[in-house]
């Protein structure tokens, strides 16, 4: 299953029903360059999140940090992390993706002890899976079977994918991993995320430093540091990109203005979002929407 377009609410969690019709989970392929924006944007779901690179390779943004994942490697993500994915040097990268609820990993007597202590640890946001590892290499394997599993949906295979989820969780946190919880990072995240909630529910009105510094109740210099630090550019270029990434919605549609799109999203004059527009995605907004329109 390829999502295109996979919905995010203001504060960035992820609206796509990560689940099949009986299962709390969810396992697709998904191609990255298909996205409506090229790229896999800043996202975060109260999932955890298995990925493995079948093809090409991708570089992933989970919170602050960035890592490559090229071929026949994997990612594990944790519950309500901050993370996006580009592809590396134009490799059409296609990735299985895993998302599956933490309360289905292990049973309910199970989860207390052995679930719930590595969601919520915050040195644990996500980890590599490389297959020379033999543990990563059994959660690899369980991540392709689930996959199969799940397309193939032969008799009883809920009670198989179960026993995968099974063995992928115990091969994850049988390393004996040092679990710690600090409390100045779970306040960043939730404040990182209450910035980008409020953009996300203004961008289309003026937008001051001091608003979104107001939004994670943040210095406006402390408010510079945090979007310096998670997505490596000021709060104010990152309100320009998210108005641009609306516009690519509002430009598909056939009766779409151009002018009206760049006040629709938040722009006060047309020649200056197709500026920006152009510095992003290499062509004007006119030639992007001719092109989609050719496309259908």
């Amino acid at each position: 299953m390829q999502i295109k377009d996979f919905m995010i609410d203001q504060s960035l969690k992820e609206l796509t029903d990560h689940r099949t019709v009986v299962l709390p989970m969810a396992c697709y392929e998904t191609t990255i360059n298909q996205n409506i924006n090229g790229y896999i944007p800043l996202h975060w779901h109260d999932e955890i999140q298995f990925v493995l690179v079948i093809r090409g390779a991708a570089i992933f943004q989970i919170n602050e940090a960035k890592t490559e994942i090229r071929e026949g490697n994997g990612l594990f993500i944790n519950s309500g992390c901050l993370h996006m994915a580009e592809d590396k040097d134009q490799t059409d990268c296609i990735y299985i993706c895993l998302n599956v609820s933490p309360q289905f990993v292990l049973s309910q007597e199970l989860y207390t002890t052995y679930v719930y202590p590595y969601i919520q640890a915050t040195n644990l946001s996500y980890l590599c899976l490389d297959p020379k590892e033999s543990w990563a290499r059994n959660i690899l394997d369980s991540i392709l079977k689930i996959n199969q599993l799940i397309q193939k949906k032969s008799a009883f295979y809920e009670i198989e994918v179960s026993l995968q989820l099974n063995l992928v969780w115990q091969n994850l946190i049988i390393n004996g991993f040092h679990l710690e919880y600090e409390q100045t990072k779970i306040l960043k995240s939730h404040r990182m995320k209450q910035m980008l909630n409020w953009i996300h529910l203004h961008y289309a009105e003026k937008i001051m430093l001091d608003d979104i510094a107001r939004a994670g109740q943040l210095s406006r210099s402390e408010c510079c540091r945090y979007f310096k630090r998670v997505l490596k550019k000021s709060p104010l270029s990152y309100v320009i990109d998210y108005r641009i990434q609306q516009s690519l919605i509002l430009l598909q549609q056939p009766e779409s203005n151009v002018t009206d799109i760049a006040y629709q999203v938040g722009f006060n004059s047309t020649s200056y979002f197709i500026d920006k527009f152009r510095k992003s995605m290499h062509m004007t907004p006119l030639t992007y929407k001719k092109i989609k329109m050719e496309d259908d």
